[in-house]
């Protein structure tokens, strides 16, 4: 019988906004790797806004109740960019904005993401391997995809699509493994240490 003094223990919010930035990144990292049509970006707009998106500010929210600084900027700032992609998209191709004569700038964005991803990236080396992989291939994926929007280079862009699709699938896979561990109340599904204890 369970002790009805015992206090379970908090959620990770960690599970949620993983799967949620995982699946959204795989689907549109295939249409980046030519894998998929262009066209399917359509797709992947509702996706971005509902899971890429909304999920990711919940777990986001979720970890301020828990204090942990990493996670909540991660994932308010993850979610803000599916909003952003999902918000950019519907606006341009409504006509409510007009980015005809944009030029290199959706690509400067792209490098922007880069850059504050690099510097998440740093603290990472304190957490669990599994998220240190997954910024070790977000942070130049949006370098690769910048540089190719902004440069005009679409084997950059596809470049990016491809270790985009690897990103995604370790956060599908870190999802995984926090779910099943805490639903198991042990490590079952490996994440690793910390790169510097």
């Amino acid at each position: 019988m369970p002790d009805s003094n015992t206090v379970p223990a908090p959620a990770n919010p960690a599970a949620l906004g993983l799967v949620g930035f995982g699946f959204t990144t795989i689907l549109l990292s295939l249409i980046n790797a030519g894998m998929l049509p262009a066209g399917g970006e359509g797709v992947v707009v509702p996706l971005a806004l509902a899971f890429g998106g909304l999920i990711q500010l919940i777990a986001g929210l979720l970890e301020v109740r828990l204090a942990n600084t990493f996670g909540m900027t991660a994932f308010l700032s993850y979610g803000a960019f599916w909003f952003w992609f999902g918000l950019l998209q519907i606006f341009a191709h409504t006509n409510m904005i007009d980015i005809s004569a944009a030029g290199p700038t959706v690509g400067v964005a792209l490098i922007l993401w880069g850059v504050l991803t690099l510097g998440l990236w740093v603290s990472t080396f304190r957490l669990a391997r599994i998220v240190f992989l997954i910024f070790l291939t977000l942070w130049p994926t949006f370098f690769l995809l910048g540089l190719g929007a902004a440069l005009g280079q679409p084997a950059l862009g596809h470049l990016g699509g491809w270790l985009g699709l690897l990103c995604g699938s370790l956060a599908m896979y870190g999802s995984f493994a926090f779910v099943t561990n805490a639903s198991w109340g042990r490590p079952v599904v490996p994440v690793g240490g910390p790169i510097i204890p």
